[in-house]
């Protein structure tokens, strides 16, 4: 079976609901995914590092727990494993307090093995960090070589909005390297000023990148493409908690991808029902983690999609 790796960030979150924390849950965009992905029995592979400590240990072991191969995870001893605060207003969205070090160059960087049409997601400001983008940009465009399915999730936070210029270079060559965009209308707020998909598609994504999906909360989901754009409505949950919707709705969207047979070669030519249906299980993924305080679907769920994806 066909493959997805996640590289990205890792990350303690500590969330709290009103003055008490009530969970604290291993995380990072990429993660969230990626843990998602094992429990739904994808073939599941995470790249990334954090420190040789408690937090550190715990952090590889939940990623062995829920079938996520974890022997790209780089467990450091000269940093301490990152730590966020995330505390849930009153419509359940999270602000955050990050404590983290950046990540530094290491030598003998060796990434996991890549296959035709495996699916490779990448984003954040881990994959725009001067530090390790020359190992980043090298192992993408391995990837791309070896014809695997390049999925960016651009999820740039407001925090790094003073570095934008520097950055926009980078984030324009993971636009070329990609074969799906994806990104909020929050992110490209931030970017550009703008929340109009079609325009952020025309004017920011299409010279670099064919497809492009934005979500927008409740508002829905838009689909661009060069032949057609397309609009998808989001089902009304009761939320407890919005860590890890857009997180989830990656995964959703690279299960669907693996779960359809869907390969690089299709994306030109898929038709709105085929989209449909993919858009459908990222839908079906970010509603169920919204229905808790976890970053990932439960395992309830993620046994439902594995039995479906046999």
């Amino acid at each position: 079976m066909r493959k997805a790796i996640a590289m990205g960030e890792t990350i303690m979150d500590i969330i709290f609901h009103g003055e008490q924390p009530t969970a604290a849950v291993p995380g990072g965009s990429s993660f969230n995914s990626i843990i998602s992905l094992g429990r739904a029995g994808v073939p599941a592979v995470f790249m990334g590092e954090t420190g040789r400590d408690e937090v550190g240990r715990r952090i590889a072991a939940f990623l062995r727990s829920n079938h996520v191969d974890d022997s790209f995870l780089r467990m450091r001893d000269d940093i301490q494993s990152a730590v966020s605060l995330a505390f849930l207003d009153e419509q359940r969205d999270a602000h955050y307090m990050f404590y983290k070090q950046p990540p530094h160059t290491l030598p003998g960087f060796a990434p996991p093995t890549v296959g035709a049409d495996d699916v490779v997601q990448f984003g954040s400001y881990y994959v725009l960090n001067p530090h390790i983008r020359p190992q980043i940009k090298s192992f993408l465009e391995h990837a791309r070589e070896r014809q695997a399915i390049l999925y960016y999730d651009v999820n740039f936070r407001r925090a790094h909005a003073a570095e934008l210029d520097s950055l926009f270079p980078t984030i324009l060559e993971n636009f070329g390297l990609a074969d799906i965009v994806r990104g909020s209308a929050d992110d490209f707020e931030v970017m550009y000023g703008l929340r109009d998909p079609e325009e952020i598609y025309h004017r920011h994504i299409a010279p670099y990148c064919p497809l492009f999906i934005c979500t927008q909360g409740g508002d829905g989901i838009m689909l661009c493409t060069p032949q057609e754009t397309l609009r998808f409505d989001v089902p009304q949950v009761q939320t407890v908690s919005t860590i890890g919707a857009g997180d989830n709705f990656n995964a959703g969207l690279i299960y669907g991808l693996i779960r359809h047979g869907i390969r690089r070669a299709d994306l030109p030519t898929l038709s709105p029902r085929q989209w449909e249906t993919l858009i459908d299980c990222g839908r079906r993924f970010s509603a169920n983690v919204c229905a808790s305080i976890h970053n990932s679907i439960d395992e309830e769920f993620g046994r439902e999609m594995a039995e479906e994806l046999r």
